[in-house]
């Protein structure tokens, strides 16, 4: 099993971060390899240079973002004085819940829908099921999520998904957020149907450990209170 996290000093642990980064990389390419994360994941994909540098970009946008869910379990995880292999596992067990890693999937199967009734029939089944569309709009973002914005900047959509995004941002008055993104950039690049997933944890293996890492610094155990709001049992 791996250390606890406490009582190492910070170069160890920055070492153990990297390494975990690395072995992560190596599970998703199923090659032991070295360079940089982006050429590795690009070589097992068979991209060229410039899709390399996209699924750098795709990295660098997705390595963090503030406490959402999995990055928040990495960092109750990590304030337990847990590896950082545990806070890492934690993280990405939230990521696996398909309203947070899982979304790629969801916009996928959106879009495979288009492809066979027809975008505006596949938003509109989405919008009469769920009240909104996968990987359009984001909370934090009522102008526009500015990653999805820089990565789909980077190449050109397959038609069918230009279709569906213009479609879906006319009918929901959203713009796509980086789930969609995700899953333009893989199709694409002609990667395998996973490879929104895989970018996701890996990228944000990174933004895991190095929130691991600063709560760690603190000391400080994360413990939430909770009020009861049930009925007052009767004295």
């Amino acid at each position: 099993s791996e250390p606890a996290a406490r009582g190492r000093t910070a170069e160890a642990l920055e070492q153990e971060a990297a390494t975990l980064l690395d072995v992560l990389t190596d599970a998703v390419t199923g090659v032991t390899d070295g360079g940089a994360i982006h050429e590795r994941l690009g070589r097992a994909w068979g991209c060229g240079p410039r899709g390399c540098d996209l699924i750098r970009r795709a990295l660098v946008l997705l390595a963090d973002h503030e406490l959402n869910a999995s990055t928040f379990a990495a960092r109750v995880a990590a304030s337990t004085g847990a590896s950082l292999a545990a806070s890492a596992l934690a993280g990405l067990s939230a990521l696996s819940g398909p309203l947070h890693g899982g979304m790629p999937a969801r916009v996928a199967a959106m879009a495979l829908e288009a492809r066979r009734l027809g975008a505006r029939e596949a938003v509109a089944a989405r919008l009469a099921h769920r009240s909104w569309a996968p990987g359009f709009g984001h909370p934090l973002y009522p102008d526009g999520d500015p990653r999805a914005r820089a990565l789909l900047g980077g190449f050109a959509s397959p038609a069918s998904l230009e279709v569906l995004e213009l479609t879906a941002q006319e009918a929901t008055g959203e713009h796509a957020n980086v789930d969609f993104a995700l899953l333009a950039l893989s199709e694409a690049l002609g990667l395998p149907e996973d490879a929104p997933f895989a970018l996701f944890a890996v990228a944000r293996c990174a933004g895991w450990t190095a929130h691991a890492l600063e709560q760690i610094a603190t000391g400080a155990l994360i413990r939430p209170r909770a009020r009861y709001v049930g009925t007052r049992p009767e004295a």
